[in-house]
Formats: structure tokens, sequence, C-alpha cells
């Protein structure tokens, strides 16, 4: 039997048992030479327009799973 003085109580913290996100490897910037890319080997049409908005919500999107 253990006594009540014997056990240490120590609050639950979540992050003692969870990895951090940075550990799962580093997010990669996307450029729009590869949505360029990818879009022609999809068979996308696409304008310029299209790129950069893409770009911009891909990487708020990476800047966010951080």
């Amino acid at each position: 039997m253990v006594k009540a003085s014997e056990v240490e109580v120590k609050p639950f913290v979540l992050d003692d048992f969870t990895q951090d996100k940075a550990t799962h490897g580093s997010i990669k910037k996307v450029s729009k030479k590869e949505l360029r890319t990818l879009a022609n080997d999809l068979g996308l049409k696409y304008e310029e327009s299209d790129i950069v908005f893409t770009k911009k919500m891909i990487t708020a999107y990476l800047n966010n799973m951080k």
C-alpha cells in the first residue's frame, strides 16, 4: 500500500506528451514556377493572377501550420 503522503501530485501538462510541430520537418516554400509546372502537368488553364493568388494561399496555409 502507498500512503497519501508518499504520492507526488503534479498538474497535467499536455505539451509534455506531444511533439512539437517543428520536429516533423521544415515547411517547403512553393514557387510560382512549381505551380505553373503542376498546372501544366494537370492540364489546367490558368492566368498569372491565378498563380499569384494560389501561391499566397498556400504560403498562408503553411505558415498557419507552424
